[in-house]
């Protein structure tokens, strides 16, 4: 067992493929590490310590920022594929040879190709509020979210509020708990992602949500043990193209927490962690 935490583990650098990742470990070794892939625009510092920290109870967690993201050096691609390839080089570069895969939204994008890209690497996958390729409004992004993310706040941070949680009174507490979390790590914090980052995840979202022939048929080759989950009233990514993907992935599962919108995993951490940790014990 390390001795960090989400807020104490120093970021760590390692160059692969004249790119130099950072990243963060921490948690109890000996098993197989869990590797967690951010949202549009994230980095490191954008996940919820109440839920890294409870992986870390139990295995090895690994943060990471993919190419061009924050403190990792190189391009953002403008393609989910290559940021998949991006993500196994950095796997491959810390010499593990089996790893179990988290995405979250965009990230769940990648996780997928990933684990098609590269199944000996990939042990189990969890998918949160993300979806298919051609999935149901994700050509672009979604009338809500072009909303959410054209307004302006008085706090950025709010930004998230929105975002991540529903308008209830419920929901909107627990994000305010989230904040408050978010923002615990005050040293050695991520920068914010350069104004390249958007444009470049924009364009890839695009390419993985047009319209094809026959759009699910490439989840029949998602053969790893599979986690899906996400809110029920998600409107960043559709809470549709959740079913859709637990009924196209051969071995998956699927969980919807009620009153939750695209951060389910912030609004809900305790029973996340759980269910999650569950999953990857079975």
């Amino acid at each position: 067992m390390t001795t960090h935490t989400h807020q104490t583990a120093p970021t760590q650098y390692v160059a692969a493929n004249g790119i130099r990742f950072a990243y963060r470990r921490f948690g109890k070794t000996g098993g197989v590490p869990l590797v967690l892939n951010m949202h549009f625009t994230g980095t490191m510092d954008h996940w919820d310590p109440a839920i890294t920290d409870g992986f870390a109870k139990d295995r090895e967690v690994i943060l990471f920022n993919n190419a061009g993201i924050s403190s990792t050096s190189g391009e953002v691609p403008t393609t989910i594929e290559g940021m998949a390839a991006n993500a196994a080089t950095f796997i491959k570069a810390l010499g593990l040879t089996q790893v179990d895969v988290l995405g979250f939204s965009l990230g769940g994008l990648v996780a997928q190709t990933l684990a098609i890209d590269e199944p000996p690497l990939v042990r189990k996958l969890i998918l949160v509020g993300t979806g298919p390729r051609s999935g149901e409004g994700m050509a672009s992004l979604t009338p809500e979210a072009q909303h959410i993310f054209g307004a302006s706040y008085d706090e950025p941070d709010h930004l998230w509020l929105k975002v991540f949680f529903t308008d209830s009174q419920a929901s909107q507490a627990a994000g305010r708990a989230f904040l408050k979390r978010f923002r615990l790590r005050t040293q050695e914090r991520d920068p914010e992602v350069s104004e390249k980052v958007a444009p470049a995840q924009i364009e890839a979202l695009g390419k993985w949500g047009a319209p094809r022939e026959n759009p699910y048929d490439y989840l029949q080759h998602l053969h790893q043990p599979t986690l899906v989950m996400n809110g029920g009233t998600d409107v960043i990514i559709y809470t549709v193209n959740s079913y859709i993907l637990q009924q196209h992935i051969p071995n998956a599962q699927l969980i919807l927490y009620p009153d939750a919108n695209h951060g389910s995993q912030y609004q809900y951490p305790e029973q996340f962690v759980q269910h999650v940790s569950t999953f990857l014990a079975q």
